[in-house]
């Protein structure tokens, strides 16, 4: 039988309706779970009761939870009549259990029974699932209670059978009312295990094995921009391609298919490789004088040779590894597998196995692994000698398991050629620390006592975590008890390892500190939250900063130092750990909270082509690439193709899409780890190549995308073309009511907008959430090194730059470009540059000032129409980064140099007060415009401020003379005159200002008390 049970929480309820008939309730809960039924105590008189009680079901089939319910019922007890009346009801689906640890409370509004019921509140519930064998299940409820008693409202009472069945939801019921009272805030348990994507994701797994044909080369379709402004030279360019991927060819965004069955990894050219797993040996002959050898395998096909690890005085060893040989880079008919003996001076022969690669089987999965075989080691004439070797020799494609962590011939270092050494630039995905926000209230502390005794101490708090350091104000404590009441925030990653450190110091002099005393907080014991409840305070001792404590002088001491905190873990924030510009993950921390994903992104990297060369080898230009993806909290990371300035990857990866407003960030790196002696390069940092962005909502459900994107780069020489990444790219939409309705969600969850943060505060819990990022992605094996993730975390796009200020400058232009270009359409038309429409515009006017009702029709059928006219020309293409836009060309060399600098800057005092200078030039600028903007709105200020007396006069008398013909003028017959004299024929205009613009200019304003 089964451990596992559903643990059930019932904390408290809150704004319970009156049924009692004296403004208040006696509430207790009814808990319905698989057949059974626990109750919670009864809390007389209350609309706010509190349990804080537990209970435990047993859960009879773990495989078939997610088809079950928990239904929560909330009564209030009627003693006169032994019965009970119905306040609220709360349901939830299975799959919004979670594991203990993830668990938090969560108020969830109560929902009616039915279409009359009157209910108002929420219940604070804490549900999750817990294996424990030491839980026992709660005592269900007596049979006698087990019968619900007589009810307000007469309802017959549904027998267990059909309660079970009430619980599993039917996918084909009408009951729209029943499906808005169910939950649902978690996907199913197993899609956080996000798998690499070797598994299959959708279709079902067919493969082939037929070598794919070279196909003549397909015209490349530059894709150009639609807008003119936007236009860059060719080379940057987004190019359309059509290759023969694993379904098929790719057309205008559709698969044609070919004849042969389709592939799992159909998004990717399929590739052959020679796989050789190299299992263990036994009864080596020894080959030392002492009797031992210390034994490893050499695989060699023509030039590619791949080395097994050595034991030492081992004749029975276990290896295990396996061997990948790109088919089409063979040079060689046979495969030599040899065994030899580790030695100081030369390495001795021990036997040898010799393959003929055209008798060397096929695997087609699904097919179940190969199994290895013994064979018997030969010498170098052929004949059989002492040992065997235990392998498995088979043809298969990267769809194969073994791939990932197979040792690549495309993959291998130029001086190290072992298994041991392609661990470090093998393919890998990652799955990013899931981040809390650690929210610390400092209160107050309690008979502090300080070092001198002659002073009053001036105390502050310092909050440490990690490396992130706050502290609070100085605050002088007259009695020895000061207040605080600040809020801090901090980040946090599972698993908690750190503790949350408080110190109390005293600043004795200037840069001079005494430690009071300090609060050690395990974070695994901070409790959590998803909303803005309120957490309960708690009063913590404070201790002694010495080493050695005095047991003795602590039990004389009849008071001690105290701190007062309020401490949890906020849930119901998403911790931004990249640029709020091109975040892919958007939901909360608490896993409560999660929604259901609505699609899944595949995305197939291909090649790579024309790359610049990054480093020199053998006298040779040449670079050694691997990609990196991110979307979410899964990052990951292609096997790193030596030696080539046209890599091809052909590598397939998945993730599940929760919300369409989120960016897939793809950048191409060098690896510089490689150094003269393998992998020891490790001081190098990695070089950045180019990265492309990909936003989902601007892509097609179904279509897949396959585009050349050149990988633009930014050099203190100016903007360059590092080269291109070619990428097929597809997003599967599995529900489009729920992708439509995420358009009028939220973008953030509710607590940014419940408790929101200050701009400050999000820029530096996002750089401590980064820097927690990459410290644990840097500790994974193959890391992935700190500057990879700030590249793709886009950290530095907070920092000053001249280019971009200009550049952000023109988006505004731009916007605002379609409402210039209609103020000077009606100048035009008030200067009768057109008399046909000028006088269209006329009759129009004339219509709508009389018919008023047709304004917002005519607006909204014009957009309308906009839209559908747009329709025809609408982007088939993700949007990439242009240089145009970004004002990357013919930058002013000075420019670039100061948006390369360090901050603080390392440039000399004359370079620093040279931009300085220009800094001030353009800001003075700006101060000219936003003065003048000022001035206008002091101007209107000033018609009713009596500032200028005569003026205001003026405009007093004129109000009431308009008042008074506005009042006997029907307002059609003034909207009329007012814009045909507006529109008026130029015959009958001056050159000179009109007597409103000179009334409003001659106003005074707040100029004159500038200093």
């Amino acid at each position: 039988m089964s451990n596992l049970k559903l643990g059930v929480e019932v904390v408290s309820a809150h704004n319970l309706i009156p049924k009692d008939g004296q403004g208040s309730s006696n509430a207790f809960v009814e808990l319905h779970f698989d057949g059974q039924r626990f109750r919670t105590t009864t809390k007389e008189k209350d609309l706010n009761p509190v349990w804080n009680e537990s209970f435990y079901f047993n859960i009879s089939d773990p495989s078939n939870i997610q088809n079950l319910s928990l239904d929560a019922y909330v009564y209030n007890n009627i003693k006169a009549t032994h019965s009970r009346s119905f306040l609220g009801k709360v349901r939830l689906t299975g799959t919004s259990f979670v594991p203990y640890s993830d668990a938090v409370v969560l108020h969830y509004p109560l929902e009616k029974r039915g279409i009359f019921s009157r209910v108002k509140g929420e219940l604070g519930l804490k549900v999750y699932i817990t294996d424990d064998p030491s839980i026992k299940s709660s005592n269900p409820l007596p049979a006698m209670e087990a019968i619900p008693l007589f009810e307000s409202r007469p309802k017959q009472a549904p027998t267990q059978a059909q309660s079970v069945a009430d619980s599993i939801p039917n996918p084909l019921s009408n009951d729209k009312a029943e499906s808005r009272r169910t939950f649902h805030h978690l996907p199913n348990l197993n899609h956080e295990q996000q798998q690499h994507s070797t598994a299959p994701v959708t279709e079902p797994v067919k493969y082939t094995v037929d070598e794919m044909k070279a196909e003549p080369p397909q015209p490349v379709k530059i894709v150009r921009m639609h807008s003119e402004t936007a236009s860059q030279p060719v080379d940057y360019a987004l190019k359309e391609t059509s290759p023969f991927l694993g379904g098929g060819q790719i057309v205008g965004g559709r698969v044609i298919r070919a004849d042969k069955p389709a592939s799992t990894y159909d998004l990717v050219e399929q590739m052959q490789f020679l796989f050789v797993r190299v299992v263990k040996a036994r009864e080596l002959p020894p080959m030392d004088i002492t009797g031992s050898l210390d034994p490893y395998v050499e695989v060699k096909v023509g030039n590619y040779k791949g080395v097994t690890r050595h034991f030492e005085k081992k004749q029975n060893p276990e290896w295990n590894e396996v061997f990948a040989f790109a088919r089409d880079r063979m040079q060689s008919s046979v495969l030599e597998v040899v065994v030899k003996d580790k030695d100081l001076v030369k390495d001795d022969f021990v036997g040898i196995i010799m393959f003929d690669l055209n008798e060397v089987p096929i695997r087609v999965p699904p097919d179940s692994p190969l199994a290895p075989e013994w064979y018997r080691l030969q010498d170098k004439k052929g004949e059989k000698t002492k040992g065997e070797l235990m392998l498995a020799v088979w043809i298969g494609t990267q769809a194969d398991e073994a791939f990932p962590d197979a040792w690549h011939s495309d993959a291998v270092t130029p001086t190290d050629s072992s298994a041991a050494a392609s661990t470090y630039i093998r393919s890998k995905v990652y799955h990013a620390p899931r981040l809390w926000y650690v929210r610390v209230n400092v209160i107050e502390a309690q008979d502090v006592i300080p070092t001198e005794k002659n002073r009053f101490p001036e105390v502050y708090v310092k909050v440490q975590l990690g490396n992130q350091v706050l502290k609070t104000k100085t605050v002088q404590a007259r009695t020895m008890s000061p207040i605080w009441n600040e809020d801090m925030l901090l980040v946090a990653a599972e698993p908690f390892e750190d503790h949350l450190v408080l110190s109390v110091e005293d600043r004795v002099g200037p840069n001079k500190n005494e430690l009071i005393g300090r609060v050690i907080i395990p974070l695994n014991s901070i409790e959590k939250r998803a909303d803005d409840r309120l957490i309960h305070t708690r009063w913590f001792h404070l201790e002694k900063p010495d080493a050695a404590v005095d047991v003795d002088q602590l039990k004389k001491d009849k008071f001690s130092s105290r701190l007062h905190l309020r401490v949890c873990l906020d849930g119901g924030y998403h911790v931004l750990d990249e640029s709020t510009h091109y975040s892919s993950d958007l939901r909360p921390t608490a896993k409560q909270l999660w929604k259901p994903s609505i699609g899944v992104l595949e995305l197939g990297i291909l090649n790579a082509d024309g790359l610049h060369p990054m480093k020199t080898r053998d006298r040779k230009g040449t670079s050694d690439t691997y990609c990196v993806a991110k979307y979410g909290h899964k990052w990951v990371r292609t096997r790193t193709i030596i030696n080539s300035l046209s890599p091809k990857y052909n590598e397939q990866y998945t993730w599940e899409v929760y919300d369409p407003a989120t960016v897939l960030i793809v950048g191409v790196f060098d690896n510089s780890q490689l150094g003269e002696k393998g992998t020891d390069g490790g001081g190098n940092k990695d070089n950045k190549i180019g990265k492309v962005r990909i936003r989902i909502s601007t892509l097609e459900a179904g279509r897949v995308y396959t585009h050349s994107y050149p990988l633009l780069v930014l050099h203190p020489s100016g903007v360059k073309k590092m080269g291109e990444l070619h990428m097929a790219i597809r997003f599967s939409c599995t529900s489009t009511m729920n992708m439509m309705f995420i358009y009028s969600r939220p973008l953030l969850p509710k607590m940014h907008y419940i408790r929101p943060l200050t701009i400050m505060q999000l820029d530096m819990l996002r750089q401590q959430a980064v820097n927690i990022v990459a410290a644990r992605l840097s500790r994974a094996e193959p890391p992935l090194r700190k500057e990879v993730v700030e590249y793709m975390s886009d950290v530095d796009s907070h920092m000053w730059s001249m280019r971009r200020s200009k550049a952000n400058f023109f988006r505004i232009v731009a916007v605002f470009s379609g409402l210039l270009a209609v103020g000077k359409w009606l100048g035009d038309v008030c200067i009768w540059k057109n008399p046909i429409t000028t006088v269209l515009v006329h009759v129009l006017y004339v219509m709508f000032v009389c018919f008023p009702e047709l304004i917002l029709p005519t607006v909204f059928l014009y957009m309308f129409l906009i839209g559908l006219w747009n329709f025809r020309y609408r982007p088939r293409y993700p949007p990439h980064m242009n240089t145009r836009i970004s004002c990357a060309e013919g930058l002013h060399p000075d420019e670039l140099d100061e948006e390369f600098d360090t901050f603080p800057t390392s440039r000399s005092q004359e370079l620093v007060r040279m931009r300085y200078d220009r800094l001030r030039s353009v800001a003075g600028r700006v101060q000219t415009v936003v003065g003048d903007i000022a001035t206008q709105g002091e101007r209107v200020q000033a018609l009713l401020s009596w500032r200028d007396p005569r003026a205001t006069a003026i405009f007093v008398m004129f109000c009431l003379i308009a008042a008074l013909v506005l009042y006997v003028t029907p307002f059609q017959v003034v909207a009329v005159v007012i814009g045909i004299y507006w529109m008026r024929h130029p015959r009958f205009r001056h050159k000179l200002p009109s007597v409103p613009i000179n009334f409003f200019r001659r106003l005074p304003a707040r100029t004159d008390s500038m200093l």
